[in-house]
């Protein structure tokens, strides 16, 4: 009776139709339920939200009585023990928390002594990134790529090059190629605060995250499929054994037939990450090759290849539209930030040392999300250097 009607509170709020009494009763719902049952809830969310998207944003006193309520059982350490968990307990912040901000969990792993504020904070916005990119065709001419109409953007090596409204560009054979045609190559470049989606001549469907490039030849000629790519980009590759598909990548070559997988080579990155979600893929190095089975991870630093297992959903998170981070640190999470919505970042005095777990989708302002970082004890501020802007990450 107690998890139906929590269920029942979740709908309120994801159609914003919860009354403060609900609320209320809804909190006190939630202190009384256990790991287990607290787990077959929040698997109900999802599909809720997906019946009701939910657009309303952080309700600031809402999250301060959350805050309270926690607290209150963190006084009590030895009851804690006995019949709340810390376990239990971030379970419980963290379905709270994904209450209040209108379907966007992040949740905080500190210690239980900490204090949540209330804050009531003002921001001048940012918009989130979008399909924005510029291709770069084999005589030179740059084409802009935004949302707008379909068109055919060029014809070149028995090829046709359209572009659709929803930030893909799509090569498509209309001829035979010649027998040993001279390659041409074209290029398509995001900015930061940009995506973009490519298929290529073969079949091969490409996305490119923000600050992320490729380089690619317009139909793939010879024993090879050979591109170039930096900042990171996730593929789907079309199978041909006839001929390997092969990444080039700052000093590494990922060698494969068909299959999927995620590059993120970032400057600003310790390391190059190759990520295999499908098939099978070789890693080369100048020094080593290694190859690597689903679920694996190629770490390349400083000429080695290190392999570890990994969630490849966190991974490619981007891919769907998602910020996904597991005990990220502060400036982890800001460099993403910064790509996604093209701002500067700058720290001011000490650097927080929280981690931070959670979820939020990549489609809100960025008012949203520093506003939820903002409860854990960072602080933000948006300064605007003529058009362009910064975010100041303080203590």
């Amino acid at each position: 009776m107690i998890q139906q009607k929590i269920i029942l509170y979740l709908e309120k709020f994801a159609k914003g139709t919860i009354t403060p009494a609900e609320q209320e009763e809804f909190m006190e719902l939630i202190s009384t339920i256990d790991l287990e049952e607290y787990e077959q809830i929040i698997e109900s969310y999802p599909g809720i939200l997906k019946n009701y998207p939910v657009s309303h944003i952080p309700n600031s006193e809402l999250l301060a009585k959350i805050g309270d309520r926690i607290n209150q059982h963190e006084q009590g350490k030895t009851i804690i023990r006995r019949l709340f968990p810390w376990k239990k307990m971030t379970a419980v912040a963290s379905i709270l928390l994904f209450i209040s901000v209108g379907g966007y969990v992040l949740w905080h792993k500190s210690t239980p002594d900490r204090q949540i504020v209330q804050h009531q904070t003002h921001y001048d916005d940012i918009a989130p990134g979008g399909n924005k990119a510029i291709l770069t065709l084999a005589n030179g001419k740059q084409v802009v790529l935004t949302d707008a109409k379909n068109e055919t953007i060029a014809k070149q090596s028995g090829v046709s090059v359209n572009k659709t409204n929803n930030g893909h560009v799509i090569y498509t054979k209309i001829a035979t190629a010649a027998q040993n045609p001279q390659p041409t190559f074209n290029s398509i470049e995001t900015p930061r605060g940009g995506q973009y989606r490519l298929t290529l001549a073969d079949g091969t469907n490409v996305w490119l995250n923000a600050a992320s490039s490729i380089k690619y030849p317009v139909v793939f000629a010879g024993n090879e499929r050979r591109v170039e790519v930096t900042g990171e980009v996730y593929f789907e590759v079309a199978h041909n054994t006839a001929k390997p598909f092969r990444v080039i990548c700052k000093d590494q070559v990922v060698e494969v037939l068909g299959t999927h997988f995620n590059i993120n080579a970032y400057n600003d990155e310790n390391a190059v990450k190759t990520t295999l979600l499908e098939g099978r893929v070789k890693v080369s190095s100048k020094a080593e090759a290694k190859i690597l089975k689903p679920g694996e991870q190629a770490q390349f630093e400083k000429g080695n290849i290190l392999i570890a297992d990994v969630n490849v959903e966190q991974v490619i998170a981007w891919k769907n539209g998602l910020f996904d981070f597991k005990d990220a640190n502060i400036e982890t999470v800001m460099r993403q930030l910064s790509r996604w919505y093209d701002v500067d970042v700058e720290y001011r005095g000490k650097i927080s040392e929280a981690l931070f777990t959670g979820k939020l989708h990549r489609a809100v302002n960025v008012s949203q999300v520093i506003d939820i970082l903002s409860y854990f004890n960072v602080h933000f501020k948006i300064e605007n250097e003529g058009i362009k802007k910064k975010i100041i990450v303080m203590p």
